[in-house]
């Protein structure tokens, strides 16, 4: 069998020269083992500088410098296997934690690492195979609500320090539901749970979450709300990832951690939540304290408040004793008061007297003038009172009587004042000093002009 090998070696380049391994001793230019394999870099650079391979993970391995080791084999059992390298740049961009036996897309260049002459791909990215376009969907709806401002971190609320109830939003049947409940009874036994069971997964996931954390709110009987799952991939978490959800946990009245898949796992529903736990246990962690902890603080608060007080209380007797020492004995000082009320009682007694006699001294003129005023105007008055009563009593009808007039009246003893008043045969009575006298009227006389 003839077996021909075309050279690409700088030193045949344009030549075409054809070694014929059973022409006998070469006779050209020969390789070294270093140009050999650079030269078949440079055509796999040139043929695969950019490719995309479908396959399975295996042996996978970190090593401390960041860069990771594995090999991709076809899923399917065939015997086909190709070592990857993937350097610590492109490992930092990972959105998950590659493991064995995980079917990838694997984007890089080919090419041969020289030390050992091995052919192997130098991995620029690595995503779950079947990720790509929920991954891109992942990518737009994050940008859409973080445009809505749904992540701002001014918007988060911070989590109850001391919460008597915490709710839990997951699966019954979820080992992360397990993990919650350990966590909580280990670290807060005096804390209360309330679970609001919910499909963490499948196409009715979203609207049941969405129901779950609606029927927390309305209940509003928890303090801080966990929603947890365990790990998975990314068709397995998307549920945590549907718009409802995200926006439920985002409009949720109860803070919220959330707790879904492991650490490299993130969801919208982690970003929206008010606080984000890399695990269900984590989330289980930050929303209660450890009771010895909290022990340990009120013992430490205790003893604050003891010192506080014995303080206080010292502070307290000093100013008592100052104070007393101040006051001395009461009886003296009593006395000392009383003398000067007393001395105060003579000043006020003689003053009132003096300023009494000076008034009386100053008011006798005043009252003799008063006086003599006053009989002066009664005098007065009186001459005028006599010289009205004079009028008064010849002006009474009595006293005309007596001058010999009389006046007429009617049958209903008003007074008539004008003969106009009277008609032939009215009966009138005449009334005189010492009597009256009946009669009837037999003519009226008119005065004309």
């Amino acid at each position: 069998m003839n077996a021909r090998l075309w050279s690409s070696h700088p030193a045949n380049a344009g030549a075409g020269v054809l070694n014929d391994r059973t022409a006998g001793p070469a006779t050209g230019p020969s390789w070294t083992v270093s140009a050999l394999l650079l030269a078949v870099t440079d055509a796999l650079a040139a043929r695969f500088s950019s490719v995309v391979v479908r396959g399975e993970i295996s042996g996978f391995t970190r090593a401390s410098s960041g860069h990771c080791y594995f090999s991709l084999k076809d899923a399917d059992g065939a015997p086909a296997l190709v070592r990857c390298a993937m350097f610590r740049r492109a490992a930092t961009l990972l959105d998950f934690a590659p493991a064995d036996g995980q079917k990838v897309l694997v984007r890089g260049r080919i090419a041969v690492y020289e030390p050992r002459g091995e052919l192997q791909m130098v991995v620029e990215s690595l995503q779950r195979e079947g990720a790509g376009n929920l991954y891109e969907e992942f990518l737009r709806l994050r940008a859409r609500l973080a445009a809505q401002g749904l992540f701002d971190e001014g918007r988060r609320r911070a989590i109850p320090r001391m919460p008597r109830t915490v709710g839990i939003v997951t699966s019954l049947g979820a080992a992360a539901l397990h993990d919650v409940l350990i966590a909580l009874a280990r670290r807060a036994p005096h804390v209360s749970v309330v679970i609001y069971p919910s499909l963490v997964q499948g196409a009715e996931a979203p609207r049941a979450l969405v129901s779950a954390l609606s029927i927390a709110a309305t209940r509003h009987e928890v303090d801080t709300l966990l929603l947890v799952r365990g790990g998975g991939s990314l068709e397995d978490l998307w549920a945590f990832n549907d718009e409802r959800v995200v926006r439920a946990v985002a409009a949720s009245p109860i803070p919220v951690i959330c707790g879904v898949g492991h650490e490299t796992d993130i969801t919208l529903s982690d970003m929206a939540a008010d606080l984000r736990a890399p695990t269900p246990t984590a989330a289980a962690e930050l929303a209660a304290p450890p009771a010895p902890e909290l022990e340990l603080q009120l013992s430490a608060l205790a003893r604050a408040l003891t010192r506080s007080v014995r303080r206080t209380l010292d502070v307290g007797g000093q100013r008592l004793d100052l104070i007393a020492h101040r006051a001395g004995r009461p009886a003296q000082a009593l006395a000392g008061q009383g003398g000067r009320l007393d001395a105060m009682a003579i000043r006020i007694a003689t003053g009132v007297r003096r300023r009494t006699e000076t008034a009386a001294w100053t008011l006798r003129p005043l009252m003799h003038r008063l006086v003599k005023a006053g009989t002066v105007d009664l005098l007065r008055h009186a001459a005028v009172l006599d010289a009205l009563g004079a009028r008064l009593i010849a002006a009474h009808p009595q006293q005309v009587l007596e001058r010999g007039y009389a006046w007429v009246q009617g049958a209903d003893g008003r007074p008539v004042l004008r003969a106009a008043d009277l008609a032939p045969g009215d009966a009138i009575e005449a009334v005189f000093a010492d009597g009256t006298a009946s009669a009837r009227v037999q003519r009226v006389d008119r005065r004309v002009g």
